[in-house]
């Protein structure tokens, strides 16, 4: 049970460190909706969606009302539509149908995002999940809330290069079809290694065909209670840092714990996990980098930068596991620069790079994120990035993960805004040396050796 003195606590995160749950994203599987026609598939899809998650963002708005604890999105999830497209989708335009769908059902509801519009072709693409994979420009181009994933690799099944060369050739395109809008569309795909079929939070959630037909993820965030309570043990010692940073991840998940038990007592759908990540905003105070600094950099990009948000990640991994028996998704530390002003101002005083950054993804969260990048870049340049992302997660076991945004029209100095959540960023200089004759092979590199565990 959540005592008095917790509610009481939970206030003061609340009111004074941006504590908030993030997003109830209720996860739809549509295996059932597939059909040999997609007109048939699409109206399957409209009244599933519509049906199912009705009522989510009105149950989600009376939790808040009721308990006092914000809970700024409300989004859905579906299976991967590359899956659900494949008995009916024959061209890239079909596919670009389903999208559409999506998005009407996402208005209607009025969510935020669904998330779905995803492939996962870690070992090789069948021909419909190509297909989608080529459609997602368009589909992005073309709808406001759809969010698109691919998973190009794992531990267990290696890296498809074919997949990656073809994502950065689909990044450009999105990125050109978008840039009346900042080239918007691709800060709305993501790609994955090792990618969760639980994760609530956009642009990579997808509803796995493991999981059950609905259910209840809940996203629970909080750099500034982190980040205050950092600032109250100065002169503590690693081992004390280390236990204030868990004690605090334990007293967020609590409040996703919260959330997630009514949602899903409210709306009849079965619970599934808290994912507890640091995830920051463009407002005063609700930043990772912060969190960094206060444990004594001068700006995230010195060095140690590294070690300290590997010590942030797994202090917050142990708390949330100590407070839920269900956690899940991503859970841990986000490093976006468009999102993180503690990130952006880094990266303006030069002391931040994209090397640093992607060294910092192998003990963050994720990977890559929110990361906006000359307009003129080249494809093959962009396949190269996600391909040295895909290694970290493969060889580390874990999920890492790209969303570069080529903003066309902008180079190193100027900066692009997409508003929101989103803020803003500096477009930071890429590596121009080339790698297309390495992207070029093709094929698929293999799992690591240790992932043979039978």
């Amino acid at each position: 049970m959540i005592n008095s003195f917790e509610v009481r606590e939970t206030n003061k995160m609340i009111e004074e460190n941006n504590l908030d749950v993030r997003t109830i994203t209720m996860g739809i599987s549509l295996l059932d909706c597939i059909t040999s026609e997609v007109d048939k598939t699409c109206d399957n899809i409209y009244k599933k969606i519509l049906s199912k998650a009705g009522r989510l963002v009105e149950t989600g708005d009376e939790i808040a009302l009721e308990f006092g604890i914000p809970i700024v999105n409300k989004r859905v999830s579906v299976t991967p539509i590359s899956l659900i497209g494949a008995a009916c989708c024959n061209t890239t335009g079909d596919f670009v149908k389903i999208a559409k769908t999506l998005d009407k059902a996402a208005h209607e509801i009025n969510v935020n995002f669904i998330g779905g519009f995803s492939a996962l072709v870690s070992k090789g693409m069948t021909p419909a999940e190509k297909l989608l994979i080529e459609s997602i420009p368009e589909a992005l181009a073309s709808t406001e809330r759809v969010c698109s994933s691919v998973n190009v690799g794992s531990t267990k099944t290696g890296i498809d290069m074919d997949a990656v060369k073809l994502l950065g050739e689909i990044i450009v395109k999105t990125a050109e079809l978008t840039k009346n809008s900042g080239s918007i569309g691709c800060a709305k795909l993501v790609v994955f290694c090792n990618a969760p079929d639980d994760n609530p939070f956009m642009a990579g959630a997808f509803h796995g065909v493991t999981e059950a037909d609905t259910i209840i993820n809940v996203g629970v965030s909080g750099p500034g209670v982190v980040k205050r309570a950092i600032s109250e043990v100065k002169d503590g010692d690693f081992g004390t840092l280390c236990e204030t940073i868990k004690k605090t991840a334990f007293k967020v998940t609590r409040v996703g714990q919260l959330v997630a038990r009514e949602a899903s007592q409210r709306l009849g759908v079965p619970f599934g996990i808290i994912d507890l990540s640091l995830a920051p905003t463009p407002a005063i105070g609700d930043s990772v980098a912060e969190i960094l600094e206060e444990m004594g950099l001068e700006y995230v990009g010195a060095p140690g930068t590294t070690a300290a948000l590997a010590l942030l990640n797994d202090q917050v991994k142990k708390g949330g596991i100590m407070a839920s028996s269900y956690v899940g998704g991503l859970s841990g530390a986000f490093i976006p620069v468009s999102e993180d002003q503690g990130m952006i101002d880094s990266v303006n005083a030069g002391m931040l790079t994209l090397e640093k950054l992607e060294a910092m993804t192998c003990v963050c969260s994720v990977g890559l994120d929110m990361i906006a990048i000359p307009g003129n870049t080249k494809a093959s340049t962009i396949s190269g990035i996600i391909a040295d992302e895909m290694a970290i997660g493969m060889i580390n076991q874990k999920t890492t993960a790209v969303r570069l945004i080529p903003v066309i029209g902008k180079d190193v100095g100027d900066t692009v805004e997409f508003g929101g959540l989103l803020g803003y960023a500096p477009i930071m200089p890429v590596n121009s040396a080339d790698c297309s004759d390495f992207i070029n092979r093709g094929g698929r590199i293999p799992a690591p050796i240790h992932s043979f565990k039978n």
